[in-house]
């Protein structure tokens, strides 16, 4: 007798294709200017204390 509903996960098939995708999962490289600008704002920002300090 047939079952009514067949379990998905019996799919042999459908297992293969979810464990090999035959697509690889593409990961975006980061941008790293945020970086970049964060810690000229930080150099900047120390420079003007320092200055400060040593006219003030």
């Amino acid at each position: 007798m047939a079952d009514q509903h067949p379990d998905p996960s019996g799919n042999t098939e459908a297992f293969r294709v979810f464990a090999h995708p035959t697509e690889p999962a593409t990961v975006e490289p980061t941008s790293r200017l945020p970086l970049i600008i964060g810690v000229a704002v930080a150099v900047a920002l120390l420079a003007a204390l320092i200055g400060w300090l040593a006219l003030g």
